[in-house]
């Protein structure tokens, strides 16, 4: 069944994942601001709460969509696209950032706010192209069978 959530029609089966979406939208938004005015919370507060939301939350969020969804979709339409190979190199390049981020002794700001605008870039891309066009290919049936791979991740 097909709902209007937040603005955007998306199958119930893919609330999870768009949940995490709008909570990942959070820490970009974080990511962004990050050193200005606009930010009440300091680099460190910043980092702690970024790469808390990503490990390991963003991790299993990313593996669903990867092995879950993905493995799905190939089912009934070819991967063989640039929007698919896009959200592929961006989930490395995001995972590479949390890594660096979370290793990293000193913090750069602008290194902050690239990876907070990738993670928004990212984010938007899948709520509006690829899960749409997921959707349009995967029959409902497959999709609820795929719900209870999804996790509610903080």
């Amino acid at each position: 069944m097909v709902k209007k959530h937040k603005g955007i029609k998306r199958n119930e089966a893919l609330y999870p994942l768009s949940h995490h979406h709008t909570n990942a939208l959070f820490i970009a938004l974080k990511l962004k601001q990050a050193g200005t005015e606009k930010s009440r919370l300091s680099l460190e507060e910043v980092k702690k709460d970024a790469v808390s939301f990503f490990e390991p939350g963003g991790k299993k969020h990313f593996r669903e969509e990867e092995e879950v969804l993905l493995t799905a979709y190939a089912q009934y339409a070819s991967i063989d696209r640039s929007e698919i190979q896009e959200m592929l190199l961006e989930h490395v390049k995001i995972r590479a950032k949390f890594d660096t981020l979370n290793k990293s002794d000193t913090i750069d700001v602008s290194f902050m706010h690239d990876l907070g605008n990738l993670l928004e870039s990212h984010i938007r891309k899948e709520e509006r192209i690829i899960f749409p066009m997921i959707e349009k290919a995967v029959p409902e049936e497959k999709l609820r069978e795929l719900a209870s791979h999804f996790h509610e991740n903080k």
